[in-house]
């Protein structure tokens, strides 16, 4: 008979284990983020990489009237009857504008840690010239380096100072972080324009530096985000915006005939 392994959870008639525990002793010992932190890394968090989890997921739970706030709550107003479905319509648009930036930048700055080597002893300075060098070829490709810019937070994002201090007291600020520090001092002398580091992005380098797959980061920004969507959706119930925004843009569509046909 085909068998089918998995090391995450499983349940019988009287008992139900995940991640090798019975659940019920880990009911009140484990808070939501330890075990999200633990179901992928397939760890338990010292209490230093937990606060610095924590303190990401909650960095990214909302950003007001986000195109994927938007979406659950018009969603919702359609089908009152499928909170799923909002929340789904909202988590479908985290992308490389929202929410994948996080993902994003953590894959960029993986690729160069990666090709460095032992970093242990880089000093500023050496972080400076290799954040130097990523920011020239990206400029000599015309590509974007993820985690700088904000549409709303044009001279600095709230986020990112805090994260980079949390990251440091609890001794998780490693190289992820470092680089992006780093870019961040840098850009505006090879770019040529002030570009800040946003907080989608300082959270990528602070989850990287957590040791958890580069891969997954994009769903703990989904996983963080579902927290808002709820709060929209619960929101939405109270004081709706949806039929609104609705009618505001099928009030004011204008129908242009397709030409020469």
């Amino acid at each position: 008979m085909t068998e089918y392994s998995t090391g995450i959870g499983t349940s019988d008639l009287t008992s139900i284990s995940l991640l090798g525990h019975d659940i019920t002793s880990l009911l009140g010992t484990v808070t939501f983020g330890e075990l999200a932190f633990w179901l992928v890394a397939k760890r338990r968090p010292t209490k230093g990489e937990g606060r610095v989890f924590e303190a990401v997921l909650v960095s990214l739970a909302d950003h007001g009237f986000t195109p994927t706030a938007i979406a659950a709550r018009l969603t919702y107003y359609s089908a009152p009857d499928s909170i799923q479905g909002a929340v789904a319509a909202g988590l479908l648009g985290g992308g490389s504008r929202f929410l994948g930036v996080t993902e994003n930048t953590g894959l960029y700055l993986d690729a160069i840690v990666l090709g460095l080597g032992d970093t242990s002893g880089y000093t500023d300075e050496q972080w400076d010239d290799v954040a130097r060098a990523a920011l020239l070829q990206a400029k000599s490709e015309g590509a974007r380096v993820p985690g700088l810019g904000h549409p709303v937070h044009k001279t600095g994002d709230p986020r990112t100072p805090v994260i980079m201090r949390i990251a440091e007291e609890e001794g998780t600020l490693g190289p992820h972080l470092r680089l992006f520090a780093a870019i961040g001092r840098m850009q505006q002398e090879v770019l040529g324009k002030n570009l800040p580091l946003n907080g989608a992005g300082v959270a990528g380098a602070a989850l990287a530096d957590l040791g958890l797959p580069v891969a997954m980061l994009r769903g703990f920004a989904l996983l963080a985000r579902t927290a808002g969507l709820l709060g929209h959706i619960a929101e939405e119930q109270v004081t709706p915006i949806g039929p609104d925004v609705y009618y505001s843009v099928d009030r004011n569509a204008v129908y242009v005939p397709p030409q020469g046909e």
